[in-house]
């Protein structure tokens, strides 16, 4: 049996925690935190809806999962899986926690297999997402070397593997 484990990033976001919450459960635009996708649900941001990121123009599919927990503006907590990787699904759960001078902002994935492609993909994702998701929220926009790094997805998107295509994840489908 594959052992799983456990990843976690933190970062401190100087904002007021509903401001966090709001960056980090848009639906229908580009967050720029989770690598320019589009977040889709099938119900809303509540347990059981499916989830998909997707980029901007829909054609493609990243990331599927569905909606475990929903404690608004605290905990945020679905499955994940790449559309892209045979791995089986993992968990992603963000917290946030009002502290002296803002948010903090801890990303939690766990029950990822051990030695599996997402395993190496969850460990730079992690930290991205807190890294950009902090700037956003303080100045606006990502530091000017996570706009190029978003740049170079954007550019890139249209090589997507034919199994990302957004019509072998429509919203019906439990993954």
């Amino acid at each position: 049996m594959t052992e799983l484990v456990q990843q976690v990033a933190k970062v401190i976001i100087k904002a007021p925690i509903q401001k966090v919450w709001d960056a980090l459960t848009q639906e229908g635009v580009v967050l720029e935190h989770f690598f320019g996708s589009v977040m889709h649900t099938s119900g809303g941001i509540k347990p059981g809806s499916q989830l998909r990121m997707r980029t901007p123009n829909g054609k493609y599919t990243g990331v599927v999962g569905e909606i475990l927990e929903c404690d608004p503006p605290h905990r945020f907590s679905h499955t994940f899986r790449f559309t892209n990787f045979e791995d089986q699904p993992c968990r992603v759960t963000y917290e946030l926690k009002e502290v002296d001078g803002g948010v903090e902002f801890t990303l939690i994935s766990d029950r990822i297999p051990q030695g599996t492609k997402t395993e190496k993909q969850m460990a730079q994702g992690g930290p991205f997402i807190c890294d950009v998701l902090k700037s956003v929220v303080e100045t606006g926009r990502p530091s000017f070397g996570k706009r190029m790094i978003l740049g170079i997805i954007r550019l890139t998107s249209p090589m997507s593997p034919a199994a990302c295509r957004s019509e072998h994840w429509p919203m019906d489908r439990k993954v």
